[in-house]
Parts: structure tokens; sequence; C-alpha cells
């Protein structure tokens, strides 16, 4: 593990005051968005000043991967392909 030094401290600081101001415009924005859509009820579409706005619904297919698990127990191994991230965190 490596020991910051006073240049990044104040940087990892200045990042952790950016997210919670991050999270606060969000739930904002959030509250706003709950707002629209209850506005809108069930139409899909409105115009408001010069912003269309939507709320389709959207249909979408996956795999169950649970149930194929199920049905082809270990067969369903060789099917599986490996994903590597390097999340980012700061705690």
């Amino acid at each position: 593990m490596c020991k910051a030094n006073d240049s990044i401290i104040t940087k990892v600081s200045d990042l952790m005051e950016l997210r919670k101001m991050i999270e606060d415009l969000q739930t904002e924005a959030e509250a706003l968005t709950d707002e629209i859509k209850a506005y809108m009820g069930e139409e899909e579409t409105m115009m408001a000043g010069t912003w269309k706005v939507t709320y389709k619904a959207t249909v979408s297919r996956r795999m169950d991967t649970t149930a194929l698990k199920k049905v082809l127990g270990d067969a369903l191994e060789g099917y599986y392909k490996t994903v590597v991230t390097r999340p980012f965190k700061v705690i």
C-alpha cells in the first residue's frame, strides 16, 4: 500500500466533496423526474416548452441463467466468459 502525499490527500478530499454534491443533485433530479412521470401518467410523450419528454415502455429479453443452470447443470459452465474489472473506490 502506498502512502498519499498532501497533494493527493487534498485531491481525495475534493473528490469526496464532489461525490457528495453529485449525490445530492442526483436525489434532487430523481425527485423532479418522479414529479414529471406522475404528471405524464400513461402518456408516452409530452412537449414541455422546447423540450420533448418521452417515457415509453421498453421490452428486452435476457437469458435466465438460473433457470438454464437448473436444466443444463454443469454443462452451462463452458458458456460463461470471464470479465475483469478494476473498480476505483474511496471508502
